[in-house]
């Protein structure tokens, strides 16, 4: 076994870690811990909510959440040798569950807390517990569904460098004030976007691991967000990027100074319901090395993958597609994000044929191993986007020539709701 580098108990708050927990991107950030390069290390991380979610079948947890900490992440790690240009080449050895706590949590954010991609047809808290079997998941919340995980970090990203962090500041504040260009998309009454368009430093609950508390608070002013993906990766959330995936990072730092975190259990492309994977704390093992000059020699200076190839072999889909005309009937020109929004509904509303609510559809949707695509880009005024559901994930016939007769007429269960 890799020797481990960083320690968590979940059973402690994320201020009282064997190791200091990181929240924000900045580069001044001292590392945790050295690692060469070729040496294989085990990285323990807590789950992205630094554990304020219960096993239980109450979504109080979820409304109530304190979302300005989120992300908890571990590191940053140096990589001796590794100077602004290279780029880190991370190989993704296996990831897995504490023996003590396998279980792992989706959840809808209420639309006053979160909310999610589809908030507007899902305002409400609501949550579902996953049981993590070897490489299986399966939910007491919905029934009749079980199916091999595709786990992977849903955070692996390198420091920013002084100057990239106040380019990431500068432009996100611009388009803060420049705003939608969705006039729909304002609400009348605080003249503000909703969603807001951008997330800019946030002072509060921020966790800089070692830093000397009289760098804190200046840092804090400026230490961008973990919530979007950037040139540095983040946040990608991508669920391919699994075991035996090799990842490119660029390299912006002295020693690059790399952080994981936010580990998935599964996901479906576009994690949709915002904590749309199964969500877990637990453990990864990486290999880590550096190209010279790798982004010269590349050719880029954004991160980029070679997918391990153990994902789940599914092969029969029913697949939905969506196009860039919005519930309203109202024309869009290529909006590929209404055509996810489409596609995702009509998958919601033919998975209720089946006895699901809604709300079980849509965490379906966010977990388990859905293939999301841009199958049609060049045909004006639309954007033609598929949203593919393995039917192998069920335990009974969701082919859709079952329904010609009418189908079942049978009750799931539900989720988790609030009190």
């Amino acid at each position: 076994m890799p020797e481990t580098v960083f320690e968590v108990d979940t059973e402690s708050p994320p201020d009282e870690q064997p190791d200091p927990i990181v929240n924000r991107w900045h580069p001044d950030v001292p590392p945790v811990s050295s690692i060469e390069p070729g040496e294989k290390v085990r990285i323990e991380c807590l789950d992205w909510t630094g554990g304020q979610v219960n096993n239980d079948d109450s979504a109080n947890d979820i409304r109530d959440m304190e979302l300005d900490p989120n992300h908890h992440l571990s590191g940053p790690f140096e990589v001796e040798g590794a100077e602004p240009g290279d780029m880190l080449v991370v190989d993704i050895l296996d990831l897995g569950a504490f023996p003590d706590h396998e279980w792992g949590f989706n959840a809808i954010f209420d639309q006053e807390n979160g909310g999610g991609f589809l908030t507007d047809h899902f305002p409400e808290a609501r949550k579902s517990i996953w049981e993590l079997d070897g490489v299986m998941a399966s939910t007491r919340h919905i029934e009749d569904v079980r199916f091999p995980g595709c786990a992977h970090p849903g955070i692996l990203g390198t420091a920013p460098s002084q100057e990239l962090l106040e380019e990431w500041n500068e432009r996100e504040r611009a388009l803060i004030e420049r705003g939608p260009d969705d006039p729909t998309a304002v609400n009348h009454e605080t003249g503000e976007a909703e969603p807001p368009l951008a997330l800019p430093p946030e002072p509060n609950d921020v966790l800089l691991g070692d830093m000397d508390d009289d760098q804190v608070d200046d840092a804090a002013e400026e230490a961008a967000r973990t919530i979007p993906p950037r040139e540095n990766a983040g946040n990608c959330d991508i669920k391919n990027l699994g075991r035996g995936s090799r990842v490119y990072l660029p390299v912006f730092v002295d020693g690059a100074n790399f952080i994981v975190g936010d580990l998935h259990f599964s996901q479906g492309d576009g994690e949709i319901s915002f904590c749309g994977a199964i969500e877990f704390p637990g453990w990864i093992d990486l290999k880590v090395d550096v190209i010279k000059d790798g982004m010269e020699k590349m050719g880029t200076d954004y991160a980029m993958f070679k997918p391990g190839y153990m994902d789940p072999d599914f092969s029969n889909y029913v697949v939905f597609e969506g196009y860039s005309v919005d519930e309203d009937g109202t024309q869009h020109y290529k909006n590929a994000n209404i055509g996810m929004r489409r596609a995702c509904l009509d998958a919601i509303d033919y998975m209720t044929n089946f006895g699901y609510s809604a709300e079980q559809a849509y965490m379906l949707l966010s977990t388990a191993p859905v293939e999301s695509r841009i199958a049609g880009i060049v045909d004006l005024p639309n954007t033609c986007v598929t949203v593919s559901v393995p039917q192998e994930i069920f335990e009974f016939d969701v082919d859709p020539d079952r329904l010609a007769d009418g189908g079942p007429d049978e009750s799931r269960g539900d989720v988790a709701k609030t009190s």
